[in-house]
């Protein structure tokens, strides 16, 4: 084990590059939650009466960068 990898609360991973399969679950999440986001926004829209802070886009990107890791965590 390399020193750089330790780290004070435990192991931690080196930085990897993304690979392939990460990618296209990325992907496939985001065209999924892109549709729910949009509704999600104009509903929001309509009950406030307000423009949300974050665009449908940029909903659906969060939720893809946080449910992708997930599905590769051991």
């Amino acid at each position: 084990m390399n020193t750089q990898e330790i780290r004070a609360h435990g192991v931690s991973h080196a930085h990897r590059a993304p690979r392939p399969e990460y990618t296209l679950y990325f992907s496939l999440i985001l065209i999924v939650a892109v549709p729910f986001a949009l509704v999600g926004w104009v509903n929001r829209l309509v009950r406030d009466r307000r423009l949300p802070e974050m665009g449908p886009f940029a909903r659906a990107w969060r939720e893809a960068t946080e449910i992708t890791p997930e599905i590769f965590r051991p």
